[in-house]
């Protein structure tokens, strides 16, 4: 006797089957049967987890360049997301550290698959990090105008710390500014001047500013000045003196000394009668002229010092 076919596992559940084979057939077409698409995308490179004594101290390609393909759908998603390749450094030591970028590397959403990764490698520099405190140099360049000198030249501030990677800040002993001109300068005056960095400096700190405060002192100069009358003061009588002249020795503002033509007229020496004692000499007074906008005269010596009446 023929057996009849038996449908009963086949009808068995077949709501479940039916429903299995629909979402098997939207899986492909959304996985499978979707476009497939190429796409270059840059991603950044993220270190973590660096200790806090450490510092990378070399320039390094913080992006790298992944070749990837997959559904449009997927890759459309994924370019929405924030995705990195990243670096844990946790167990990181001076010295030079080889990051390898493979397909592995970067936590793209399944169904993507990686072709190519640019660089394939990437090199840090580990260093300890260090702080130092840096004096600071002037550079001068030129000299003041003719009858001035520098008297002093202060940097605000004299000194500056910097925090950074201990090779970078041991080539360095000192900083130095740049150069300062000082030709034909004639007045003194504070002046924003930028410090002279090298290169691995520059990054650190940026284009750095400080303040220079320049003051000039006029040039003095040592003369014997002869032929300087001498004034008779409180005088209610005819009276003469003995010598009738004095000589100086002073110091002179070099410049005051090329524009006057006859250096007795910078002084005034006078004596005065009701000085006068019981020997009949009575002393000298001088005094050196002060101008506008230039130091002082200073009087070293005056000869003679005293002076005789005559009657």
């Amino acid at each position: 006797m023929k057996r009849k076919p038996d449908f009963s596992l086949v009808s068995k559940h077949w709501i479940l089957k039916v429903l299995s084979l629909v979402i098997g057939a939207s899986l492909w077409y959304f996985v499978v049967g979707q476009d497939q698409m190429d796409l270059t995308v840059t991603i950044p490179l993220e270190l973590r987890n660096l200790p806090a004594n450490l510092v990378i101290a070399n320039q390094y390609k913080k992006d790298i360049e992944v070749a990837i393909r997959g559904p449009r759908r997927l890759i459309q998603e994924m370019r929405q997301q924030n995705i990195s390749r990243p670096v844990d450094l946790s167990k990181a030591e001076p010295g030079t550290l080889v990051v390898k970028n493979d397909s592995e590397s970067i936590p793209f959403p399944q169904g993507i698959a990686v072709q190519r990764v640019q660089p394939a490698n990437i090199t840090l520099l580990v260093d300890n990090l260090a702080h130092k405190d840096f004096a600071i140099t002037p550079i001068t360049q030129g000299k003041p105008a003719t009858g001035f000198v520098v008297e002093s030249l202060v940097l605000n501030p004299p000194r500056i710390s910097v925090t950074g990677p201990k090779t970078v800040l041991d080539q360095e002993s000192s900083l130095k500014t740049s150069i300062i001109n000082l030709e034909e300068m004639d007045r003194s005056g504070t002046f924003q001047v930028h410090l002279n960095l090298n290169e691995a400096l520059l990054k650190l700190l940026g284009e750095t500013v400080i303040e220079a405060k320049i003051t000039l002192k006029e040039t003095m100069v040592k003369k014997t000045v002869r032929g300087i009358p001498i004034n008779i003061r409180n005088s209610g009588q005819s009276l003469k003196i003995v010598p009738t002249m004095v000589t100086v020795e002073a110091e002179i503002p070099e410049q005051i000394v090329q524009m006057t033509p006859e250096l007795a007229m910078l002084f005034r020496a006078v004596v005065n009668v009701a000085s006068d004692t019981d020997t009949g000499e009575i002393p000298v007074l001088v005094n050196g002229l002060t101008l506008p906008g230039h130091a002082p005269i200073v009087i070293s010596n005056v000869t003679p010092d005293m002076v005789r009446i005559v009657r």
